[in-house]
């Protein structure tokens, strides 16, 4: 481990000022090699005809279920889906994977210290406070341990792109990450709904995510258990993701429960099931923290399992991803994950964090609130696009009242520079235009460290908007990963036009 001091968070950053827009597809008369099919296929087809498969790939994901719920709201909704997918090629997927892979090794190395020896505390790389006095920091977590170290099972992880070779990594989702049946649905609707895409270029597949993700599950089963019982762990159907939780289990072939369905007797766990009760040995959850054990956590919970996390600390069951995770994917704490990269694994990070303004500190607290019409500003246990300023498009009454906030909870707020993302063609009512996109892979840990070639594209749909989250009217849109032999081949052709196309 190394023991360099890390600078304060602006001093480990140059700040940027983004304006020039990156397309993905290309700029001016050109397209970019790998998209050159996808150019073709939108040049022979009508937006008629475009139109009336993104109708049918609509119905499709209707018939399939493929549905999540907005809170505050009774109805569920579809996530609107782009018929044109994203294309990246094999140097740039090569990149983000090692660069994520690389992130979460050291996440998850990060959480095991803290909650056992907190040698990185001990060093003066992250300030206790920051650690120990986070409301995410689980202290009955103390002393647990997880089989191989692993506390972060399935980690997504958001990113960026604002140039051909630059990426941002927004934050690390390690708690109950969502999403990936939507990354496999949207392959499936395209092999289905366009199949002459399929043809005329070699993409990596991605089906085999149930298969990793069941591997790595069972790698974590408790110690001595060579045939371990897996059960999804579910609120039930109100919860917006319910229809992920079922798509898994499905396909690993686990059991799905929600918490009415198991109980613990003698520090073990156990799933009524059709055929009698039955050991369970590793829980995927989807349940949060402090809804798992109303023994523990929440009396009031609903949801949970009484006595599962004595169970968890007996090692006679695992977690995933286990309990106090928080304290990690928080946005405090990503200011710090460069720092835990190069103390944990001796290396540089290969991608970086967005410039971020810490407001708890005076000196950039008063940098933000001079510049606040020029940055997004995010609560610190914010998620899913709520509670945050954008300020490039935010009203100047709105950046008042939104100062007033930040000025009573400083600590409860960072701030980040408002970067160009990338875009990428997409199918709208107008037409095909340039819409701004993000990308989680999703990272699966057991006694190694993966991620399969593909993930999840939220793309905003509203013109200039760069809130891709789908509670915020984001739509998604197949990733495809252009295979190693086909980019070598690319690689050697030239440059062609839109003309040309």
């Amino acid at each position: 481990m190394s023991t360099a001091h890390p600078a304060s968070p602006t001093d480990q950053v140059t700040p940027i000022k983004s304006s020039v827009i990156y397309d993905e597809m290309g700029t001016g008369d050109h397209v970019h090699p790998d998209y050159a099919p996808v150019a073709s296929w939108i040049t022979d087809h009508s937006g008629n005809e475009l139109e009336r498969r993104n109708t049918s790939a609509q119905h499709l994901f209707h018939q399939r279920g493929i549905t999540f719920a907005v809170h505050g709201q009774d109805a569920e909704r579809l996530i609107p889906f782009d018929i044109i997918p994203r294309i990246i090629s094999s140097d740039d997927w090569r990149m983000v994977s090692t660069g994520c892979i690389q992130r979460v090794k050291a996440l998850n190395m990060f959480l095991d210290d803290i909650y056992h020896k907190q040698e990185i505390l001990k060093a003066g790389i992250i300030p206790k406070a920051d650690v120990l006095n986070n409301k995410l920091y689980c202290k009955e977590m103390q002393g647990v341990d997880m089989p191989h170290a692993v506390h972060a099972h399935i980690a997504g992880v958001d990113l960026v792109r604002v140039g051909p070779s630059t990426w941002y990594v927004l934050e690390d989702n390690l708690r109950t990450p969502s999403g990936v049946s939507y990354m496999l649905e949207n392959r499936s609707a395209h092999q289905r709904l366009n199949p002459e895409l399929f043809r005329n270029q070699a993409i990596e597949p991605n089906d085999h995510y149930p298969d990793v993700l069941r591997t790595a599950l069972r790698d974590c089963a408790p110690n001595g258990i060579d045939n371990p019982i897996i059960a999804v762990l579910t609120p039930g159907s109100a919860n917006s993701a319910y229809f992920e939780h079922g798509f898994l289990a499905n396909a690993m072939g686990v059991l799905l429960v929600e918490g009415s369905d198991l109980f613990v007797e003698k520090k073990k766990v156990y799933a009524r099931t059709v055929v009698g009760n039955q050991r369970v040995h590793v829980i995927y959850r989807r349940v949060d923290d402090e809804f798992l054990d109303p023994a523990h956590f929440r009396p009031d919970s609903l949801i949970g399992v009484k006595g599962l996390f004595d169970a968890y600390r007996a090692g006679n069951v695992t977690i995933t991803n286990a309990v106090g995770n928080g304290v990690a994917d928080d946005k405090a704490t990503y200011l710090h994950v460069p720092a835990m990269i190069k103390f944990y694994l001796g290396e540089e990070p290969i991608l970086s964090n967005v410039p971020t303004y810490k407001c708890s500190n005076k000196k950039e607290l008063a940098y933000v609130i001079e510049n606040l019409h020029e940055l997004v500003v995010k609560e610190v246990h914010g998620s899913g696009g709520y509670g945050m300023l954008v300020g490039p498009a935010s009203s100047a009454g709105e950046c008042a009242a939104y100062k007033k906030r930040l000025l009573a909870y400083p600590a409860n707020f960072i701030a980040q520079p408002t970067l160009a993302l990338s875009t990428c063609p997409t199918f709208i009512d107008q037409g095909i235009a340039p819409r701004h996109v993000d990308l989680r892979p999703y990272v699966v840990s057991g006694k190694n460290v993966t991620l399969v070639p593909g993930a999840l594209t939220r793309v905003a749909l509203k013109a200039g908007s760069l809130v891709v989250n789908s509670s915020q009217g984001g739509g998604t849109k197949d990733t495809w990963i252009v295979a190693e032999a086909a980019q070598a081949a690319q690689n050697d052709a030239k440059i062609v036009t839109k003309d040309q196309v």
